[in-house]
């Protein structure tokens, strides 16, 4: 019995999930769980953007249009999340207004240039994925001047 309720009161190690019964909750213990769905930080949602960006761009068929499109591409892309590190870092309320603009702004310029790139069937999936993260960031950053204004 002993055994039992040491195995209960250890917490989950490593990030692993906590599988505890029914019964232990009914004795008033929390259970954590990692949700199904991945959660990100946002931070670390615009560093993932940012390197499967960069990941994609490296797949892409080397025409003169697409690499001067990549080149911005890579610039606009890295530029959100550098400039969400800025926001948390703001020296005031408008300096933080004004960093999450520029990082809608950024993302804005990455959904044009991830469009405009030439891609065969194959990386077209994949620049679709990247296109709707960009608008979904954008949304994000835009909900974010909206909520607090």
């Amino acid at each position: 019995m002993n055994d039992q309720r040491n195995s209960k009161q250890t917490p989950p190690q490593n990030g692993a999930r906590d599988l505890r019964s029914d019964d232990d909750h009914a004795s008033g213990e929390i259970q954590k769980k990692e949700s199904p769905e991945r959660r990100y930080d946002l931070e670390d949602r615009t560093f993932e953007f940012a390197k499967r960006t960069r990941a994609f761009i490296k797949t892409i068929e080397k025409t003169l249009a697409n690499i001067e499109d990549a080149r911005q591409l890579v610039r606009s892309s890295g530029s959100v999340g550098a400039n969400y590190i800025e926001a948390n870092e703001a020296l005031g309320r408008k300096d933080f207004f004004c960093r999450i603009k520029i990082c809608r702004k950024e993302a804005k310029e990455s959904r044009y240039w991830l469009r405009l790139l030439d891609v065969d069937q194959g990386a077209a999936r994949e620049r679709d994925i990247l296109v709707e993260e960009a608008q979904q960031l954008l949304n994000i950053f835009g909900a974010i001047v909206r909520n607090a204004a």
